[in-house]
């Protein structure tokens, strides 16, 4: 049997929706060719009692529901994300105490930009394989930051993804192994005290997310002694819709083996939950014996890579939760006034 694997997931994405034509109406933009630009036609919007602490428990919910494993294991709560709605007290412990976790266990926040969930799945593969717990419980989720008006502004979407690890013989799905590559490139940053973050605009592109995403999967192909063909999935971080496809095909990957993890063409970014999502999202539609790669980023700059191998239980287990194209196609349309209100871009002294 693996060593190490995934027991239940689950993804949540809000169910508020602004098209990229709505966002670019209101700035004077063309938003046809700001769409096609960047591969999105719109993105999710976290609700007015919606924040990064109840994306991840509803996530974490539907990874119990999935697992349906007694909440008194989970020995580990880490939850990834740039948009924590504490400065200093954990999300962490809110969510182990909505999902009944015991107390005894290990709790912290993570931070690294988009890679934090991922960061937070290896942290757990780790504690599990060295038997320190017994399951851990690692959450990607965000409510992305963007000054109106920025590009940003056009994909920083909510939502995210829950895994529960351990090493049940009824696991959905194994990790063969992960590998990492990390550099200190500034290509996007939110300074203390300021709401929204700066990037560095064409930088983020071959210098920052596609040096990293590709040095990560290329060095897990020669850990692993695989290649892209051995792979029936990929998953990669989505700013845009545009990023992946291309750091796919550069890889190696064919667009439908690529297409079930691309939540982001009608959710947008969700930053640390856009991979995660992905993943769960390839799962929701994956069979037996499947392999997926999934890579993640964050800038600042880091990726993570996995490999992950699908098991029997998958097929039935995934039917006991939401999938993620449920939360796709359950949406409400709002304006650019009720979306100022919902991000509470407005400010009221």
């Amino acid at each position: 049997m693996p060593e190490v694997g995934i027991l239940g997931y689950g993804g949540y994405i809000p169910k508020y929706r602004i098209k990229v034509e709505e966002i670019a109406r209101v700035w004077g933009k063309d938003g046809k060719s700001i769409g096609a630009g960047l591969g999105l036609i719109e993105k999710s919007v976290p609700g007015l009692d919606e924040d990064t602490t109840t994306i991840s428990v509803e996530a974490a919910r539907n990874a119990l529901k999935c697992a349906q494993i007694d909440p008194n294991r989970i020995g580990a709560v880490y939850v990834g994300s740039e948009s924590h709605v504490y400065a200093t007290k954990p999300t962490g412990t809110v969510v182990a105490e909505a999902i009944n976790a015991p107390n005894s266990l290990q709790c912290a926040d993570f931070s690294f930009a988009c890679k934090a969930g991922t960061a937070a799945m290896q942290v757990c593969i780790g504690l599990v394989k060295s038997k320190e717990v017994d399951v851990g419980l690692a959450i990607g989720s965000d409510t992305a930051q963007a000054k109106p008006g920025d590009a940003l502004e056009y994909a920083a979407a909510a939502g995210g993804a829950a895994f529960l690890i351990g090493s049940d013989e009824d696991m959905v799905a194994s990790f063969e192994g992960t590998y990492s590559y990390t550099s200190d490139t500034p290509d996007f940053w939110r300074r203390e005290g300021t709401d929204f973050p700066e990037h560095g605009s064409r930088f983020t592109g071959l210098p920052a997310y596609f040096r990293h995403v590709q040095q990560a999967a290329m060095g897990l192909f020669e850990k692993l002694g695989t290649k892209a063909s051995d792979y029936d999935w990929g998953v990669f971080h989505s700013p845009n819709g545009k990023f992946p496809r291309r750091v796919g095909q550069t890889l190696g990957f064919k667009p439908e083996h690529i297409q079930p993890s691309l939540v982001v063409d009608y959710v947008g970014n969700t930053y640390a939950g856009s991979s995660p999502l992905g993943l769960a999202a390839t799962l929701d539609i994956a069979k037996p014996g499947q392999k997926i790669l999934m890579v993640s980023y964050g800038s600042g700059a880091g990726s993570d890579a996995f490999h992950i191998e699908v098991m029997k239980p998958l097929t039935e287990k995934r039917k006991r939760k939401p999938m993620v194209q449920d939360y796709i196609d359950d949406k409400v349309y709002i304006d650019y006034a009720q979306y100022a209100k919902h991000r509470r871009t407005i400010k009221v002294e």
